[in-house]
């Protein structure tokens, strides 16, 4: 019986070892006063107006979420205080009617979680839609780019 056991136990050490590992290579809250200040700077040109941020490291950039005239924010910057993205939460019939076609179409029975506009530090616009754990990417006219798992 020992080494039945002692087989069960080592795989379930495994498997924490295994959800442990994951949830640190993923983003990691962080608290404000551990964010530098040309981080937090370069968010407050850009959203003077933006309270209760919440801070997340993500390899060598930071990502700073918030609520700001009934919308949800979420800005990724980099290290030297560039703004490099800018995500958006927008109303889910706001996405292009092209995105929405394409979700009818291939996501017919899936519920869309939540719809984003994202503005790269180029200015270029793509729009995002949250369905079945996954983010289905567009472009400007709707027009499908990737899928990635959220």
């Amino acid at each position: 019986m020992v080494p039945l056991k002692h087989s069960i136990m080592k795989k379930l050490l495994l498997l924490l070892l295994a959800i442990l590992c994951v949830g640190i290579t993923n983003a990691q809250k962080l608290p404000g006063k551990d964010v530098p200040s040309i981080v937090k700077s370069a968010l407050k040109s850009k959203f003077p107006n933006a309270k209760q941020v919440k801070w997340e490291q993500e390899k060598e950039h930071y990502e700073a979420s918030f609520k700001l005239n009934k919308k949800n924010y979420s800005v990724l910057i980099g290290t030297p205080g560039n703004i490099l993205e800018t995500e958006e939460e927008i109303k889910i019939e706001n996405l292009p009617v092209k995105a929405k076609a394409y979700l009818a179409k291939n996501y017919a029975k899936q519920k869309i979680k939540e719809a984003a506009k994202i503005t790269d530090h180029k200015g270029m616009i793509t729009y995002e839609a949250e369905i079945g754990g996954k983010d289905i990417i567009f472009d400007l006219q709707g027009n499908f780019l990737r899928e990635v798992n959220a």
